[in-house]
């Protein structure tokens, strides 16, 4: 790995910046202010990885008793439900599907955009915007921006993160597990709001090294998926675990790995690997194949 170390440099520096990061948006209380209040009904829309982190907070929002919380793909987002606000999550900005979306429910819904680059397209379409410059990437493969963005979503419903961050603190301090890096195929569980982190995590996997990842909900994964784990495979849970997963992975003789910690640092650690699963085959994950850092399609 170490003769590889230079690919993905954007991605290791960005990735162990993540405490860092969070604890800046933790301390966004005027920007966590621009959020929906509570009671309110809300859509959260965005694409990949903004989906998935999307997922994320609309369990935890709705599990909080903050009110009816749903989350949507940009081009299949029904946003004529009566929401009380929509909030567009983009990195870049740019995104063509969120632009759009923005565009057309402008001035029947109040819009609540979070991006990462304050310069661009998005902050002119949304009636509130949040930055997140600091966040912001370098590499197409997407980290930080991610888990900051849920990072201050999280702090909006009251969380109390500083658990998460001194682990995460502590997963980008560790060694690695070989046997993590060097795995056939990856199935990432979660339950409730970790399920949109599998997902995440599943994403992360396939875009960064290339692999075969699948995510499924961690009661739903003995109903047909499970099939899939033998010897060389993970089946990796991300927060709490149902009752017997643990045995029933290990029955099929594949690894099962699962921490007690919050998801957003097991996450972290899913980050880690992914980077160097990437190195270790030679490839660049800061320029994975077939991919850019926004998806801007043709008018």
């Amino acid at each position: 790995m170490g003769e590889n170390a230079e690919l993905g440099a954007f991605m290791a520096a960005e990735l162990h910046s993540q405490p860092e990061t969070w604890e800046r948006a933790v301390a966004m209380t005027e920007a966590q202010s621009l959020l929906p209040a509570d009671g309110e009904r809300v859509a959260i829309v965005g694409c990949g990885t903004s989906w998935f982190i999307g997922q994320a907070y609309a369990a935890l929002r709705e599990n909080a008793g903050k009110g009816v919380t749903d989350a949507f793909t940009a081009t299949e987002a029904p946003l004529d439900r009566d929401y009380d606000a929509v909030i567009l999550l983009t990195r870049s900005g740019t995104t063509t599907e969120i632009l759009e979306i923005a565009e057309r429910i402008r001035g029947t819904v109040p819009v609540i955009g979070i991006t990462g680059d304050p310069t661009s397209p998005l902050p002119g379409l949304v009636d509130r915007i949040i930055e997140l410059p600091f966040a912001d990437e370098q590499s197409v493969v997407q980290t930080r921006f991610a888990t900051t963005a849920l990072a201050l979503l999280r702090a909006s419903l009251g969380e109390d993160l500083s658990a998460a961050i001194a682990q995460a603190r502590s997963v980008l301090a560790e060694d690695l597990d070989a046997d993590l890096v060097e795995a056939e195929q990856y199935s990432f569980l979660g339950t409730g709001w970790t399920y949109g982190l599998a997902n995440e995590a599943a994403l992360k996997m396939r875009e960064s090294s290339q692999s075969w990842t699948e995510a499924y909900y961690a009661m739903e994964y003995r109903h047909g998926p499970i099939a899939i784990a033998a010897p060389g495979r993970v089946t990796w849970a991300l927060g709490q675990t149902p009752d017997g997963i643990a045995e029933d992975v290990a029955n099929t003789g594949a690894h099962y790995e699962h921490r007690d910690i919050d998801g957003m640092a097991e996450l972290v650690r899913v980050h880690r690997v992914a980077l160097e699963r990437a190195r270790a085959r030679g490839l660049n994950p800061d320029l994975p194949r077939n991919l850019t850092r926004s998806v801007i399609l043709d008018a």
